[in-house]
């Protein structure tokens, strides 16, 4: 049997409550052994930094960012909290799991 898959998308910056949004979403449904993929864009990629998603990762969590989003915001592509990638990800991510939620 295929396991469940949950997308998320999210755009803004950490200043807005989304990133709480997504964390706390994102912790649920590992704990219900659902895939998780997060994928960061605009001013999401400044959430990269966030610590409350290292234990996610750790946990299974995918965390994709935008490399193209990440140079305007100065974000550092070198390390490894994060796979930087295009926008052909987010679009597999998208068509590959059986629920998306976009937070903008």
């Amino acid at each position: 049997m295929k396991k469940r898959a949950l997308g998320i998308l999210l755009s803004t910056g950490p200043s807005s409550a989304n990133i709480s949004t997504a964390i706390n979403l994102s912790g649920a449904a590992l704990k219900a052994s659902v895939d998780v993929y997060l994928y960061l864009i605009d001013e999401g990629v400044l959430a990269v930094d966030d610590p409350r998603l290292q234990p996610l990762r750790d946990s299974g969590l995918k965390l994709f960012a935008c490399a193209y989003g990440a140079q305007p915001h100065g974000v550092a592509r070198k390390d490894d909290k994060a796979t930087y990638c295009g926008l052909v990800v987010l679009s597999n991510i998208v068509s590959s799991c059986d629920r998306f939620v976009a937070l903008n």
